[in-house]
């Protein structure tokens, strides 16, 4: 693997910093630090953000909160996505996509080595959505790797009726290996829009990296997250301890509706709590009332109220930092 670049100013301004990572397979992944957390001697407990599909790491508040806890604290943009995506983009590839969720264990084995290289001795990775189904292979595959898991509304189960769930999924089982790059949807603006201060929400992020309207959904990778899917419903056995969270209700996703930010409005939460158990020997589950999507997103007091509950059971678990 070839030596990431060096730590650089990141857009995120005063604290944050970024280096690039060079993957075995050509492609680019970006690691972000919050450098003031990360400590002389270093930090016991580290934490790994994993962002979700249409997504990036643009949560201050999130890094500067653990950081206030004595935790270290990390992000990763995976291959194709925010700090990411134009070397995805100058290699031809299309934005935020794979046609196989594995090759993001790259990734994430790359951005967990310098975390390590850095002499924190325990790793916590926090996934968001997709990056939550993602980390939980991982977890499992790399066992060891991880010392806890933080799910903040997993990806676990397609959020759509049975037809989608059962004979489209199939159906793209074949597209999927003879059409990869076939447009199948594309995920709707509302949810997006209501985050973003243009939209009246409390968040500005780059709209180029998280655009409203998204980007689309390929074949390929849609075969690939039904594939993940089905192992969780199988089964996982993350030897980790994992923790859970999501919001204690579903919104429509396919429409504004004036509670966008208090339910879940891309995924349904009880796909969410019937498979958590699934992903291992130990797992916790906790809703957040009134928690968006994102719930680090949240309004007030939901998103306080997930971060003090992660940042307790990781105390609890992984001992103060």
């Amino acid at each position: 693997m070839t030596a990431p670049d060096s730590w650089h100013d990141d857009v995120l301004g005063d604290g944050f910093e970024a280096r690039t990572l060079a993957l075995p397979d050509g492609a680019q992944a970006t690691l972000v630090r919050h450098a003031p957390s990360v400590g002389d001697p270093p930090a016991r407990v580290a934490v790994l953000y994993v962002h979700g599909f249409v997504d990036y790491f643009f949560h201050r508040h999130v890094a500067e909160t653990f950081a206030g806890r004595g935790y270290a604290f990390y992000a990763v943009d995976l291959r194709g996505h925010g700090r990411s995506l134009a070397a995805h983009l100058e290699a031809g590839r299309y934005p935020n996509l794979v046609d196989d969720l594995a090759v993001y264990a790259r990734d994430l084995d790359a951005a967990a080595a310098e975390v390590r290289a850095a002499g924190h001795e325990r790793l916590v990775v926090l996934g968001h959505s997709t990056g939550g189904l993602v980390a939980s292979l991982w977890a499992e595959a790399r066992a060891g790797r991880a010392d806890a898991l933080v799910l903040n509304s997993p990806w676990l189960e397609l959020n759509k009726g049975w037809v989608e769930r059962g004979p489209v999924t199939w159906l793209m089982e074949v597209v999927g290996g003879v059409a990869p790059r076939l447009v199948i949807g594309r995920l709707g603006e509302h949810y997006c829009r209501a985050l973003h201060v243009e939209g009246g929400g409390e968040w500005d992020f780059e709209l180029g990296w998280k655009p409203y309207e998204a980007f689309p959904v390929r074949a390929g990778w849609f075969r690939s997250v039904r594939r993940a899917h089905r192992r969780v419903g199988r089964g996982l056995q993350v030897p980790a301890p994992v923790l859970v969270l999501a919001s204690d209700r579903t919104g429509p996703g396919g429409r504004w509706h004036p509670e966008l930010l208090t339910t879940d409005s891309v995924l349904d939460v009880r796909h969410i709590r019937e498979r958590a158990p699934r992903l291992g020997p130990d797992v916790t589950y906790v809703e957040i009332a009134g928690g968006a999507h994102d719930l680090a997103l949240s309004p007030a007091p939901a998103r306080e109220k997930y971060l003090s509950t992660a940042l307790d059971w990781l105390d609890d678990r992984l001992g103060t930092p």
